[in-house]
């Protein structure tokens, strides 16, 4: 199999008086076709972990590799390009653009990327039938529900095909059926070949995934496959 993410002894210290570590020697790989969860309390360093994973911030030390490239040898230009073409990322808070239409909203998931107008839109439409909104692509997020307000942010980090796909608490702003509901579609997509990572402070949600990275203190703590 395919690492399609790696870290290798990753740090991440903030400040200096005190310095604050973050992260502390984090090391695990990512195959293709995976669908991992990193879980841990709050303040337990999921988010700078995040950022980390995702390019938004460099590690003090250690490695990043994404699809096998060291993101450190990558000027901040390259590293937007890592970040437009191999990276799907996935909020709570959704970040759609309340006066675009779905298509539009998913659309511009591919602005980075350098498409043409005609691929976005048709990789757009094909994204959106993935999640099961079709009929939905014309309508504005404000009319839209909770939850698939959170498909059509689904349907954005896919628009690229990335490598990985972060997903941030995705279900963190839905009532529970809506959150299992999104649970659901995030199987069936690492079923279809996504790679995907939820970030989660919720154990209950992280054992119905196949692995778990449990996280404390800015370390990892346990690296665990689900047994059949």
């Amino acid at each position: 199999m395919t690492a399609v993410l790696e870290l290798d002894a990753v740090t991440k210290v903030y400040g200096e008086q005190p310095p604050v570590a973050a992260l502390r020697g984090v090391s695990f790989s990512v195959q293709r076709g995976e669908l991992v969860a990193v879980v841990g309390p709050s303040g337990s360093g999921k988010s700078t972990l995040l950022h980390v994973m995702g390019t938004l911030e460099r590690p003090s030390s250690g490695v990043v590799r994404i699809d096998g490239v060291d993101a450190a040898q990558l000027d901040d230009r390259a590293l937007s390009q890592v970040r437009a073409r191999q990276i799907g990322f996935v909020f709570q808070q959704f970040f759609l653009a309340e006066h675009a239409t779905v298509r539009e909203n998913v659309a511009d998931g591919l602005l980075y990327a350098g498409a043409p107008a005609a691929e976005r839109y048709e990789r757009a439409d094909e994204a959106l039938e993935r999640v099961g909104l079709s009929h939905r692509t014309t309508f504005k997020p404000t009319k839209l529900s909770g939850g698939e307000r959170q498909r059509v942010a689904i349907a954005r980090a896919l628009v690229g095909r990335p490598a990985i796909v972060l997903a941030d608490e995705p279900t963190g702003n839905l009532d529970m059926t809506t959150g299992a509901s999104i649970m659901e579609l995030i199987r069936e997509l690492n079923v279809a070949g996504a790679t995907i990572m939820m970030i989660t402070h919720d154990g209950g949600l992280a054992g119905q995934l196949p692995r778990q990275i449990r996280i404390v203190d800015g370390q990892v703590v346990s690296d665990a496959k689900a047994t059949a």
